[in-house]
């Protein structure tokens, strides 16, 4: 992946704050955390996880950052729940973010994965029953990921094969 092609990337987006991710990168480390929708149990998931070790991330110099398919205002009340109303966070409706070469973030049809095994094996084990599940405003088909940025450059990735893949956010800034 050309430097270029990632600086460009970080330089185009703005978090809802008007903050470009290029000038947070430039301050410090980011972990930028792509979300799924909003009544998706394992993005409600990794938001009480990054909530549960934000502290360890952030003593690590890392910034969690949020990606996002709601508008601002549908946003606001799930971040609020899980204490993180003060993270700064892109509003991408159009996935646009998601789809550049930088991230590659894949789409899978969201009624055909649900059926996946591992899908289905995480909703019994609880995620289902504590985060609960909702049909999609959002674009349900849209595949998550993390990513930690550093020095204008992508230094780790953990792209979903399923929506159930458990990214470890310590691992991932270099804490795990």
């Amino acid at each position: 992946m050309e430097q270029e092609e990632v600086v460009a990337t970080l330089c185009e987006f703005h978090t809802e704050t008007g903050r470009s991710l290029l000038e947070l990168v430039d301050e410090s480390p980011v972990l930028l955390i792509f979300l799924r929708h909003f009544r998706c149990a394992y993005c409600a998931q990794a938001l009480d996880r990054l909530s549960q070790v934000r502290a360890q991330v952030e003593a690590k110099g890392a910034r969690p950052v949020f990606v996002h398919l709601g508008s601002p205002e549908r946003a606001k009340p799930y971040f609020d729940y899980y204490h993180l109303s003060d993270v700064e966070r892109i509003s991408n409706p159009d996935a646009s973010l998601y789809q550049r070469p930088a991230f590659g973030l894949g789409r899978k049809n969201y009624i055909l994965h649900s059926l996946h095994p591992a899908v289905l094996l995480g909703w019994f084990k609880g995620s289902l029953f504590k985060y609960g599940i909702g049909i999609p405003k959002e674009d349900g088909d849209q595949m998550p990921g993390v990513f930690f940025l550093k020095d204008r450059k992508i230094v780790r990735a953990f792209r979903h094969r399923t929506i159930a893949d458990e990214p470890d956010f310590l691992k991932l800034v270099g804490a795990g």
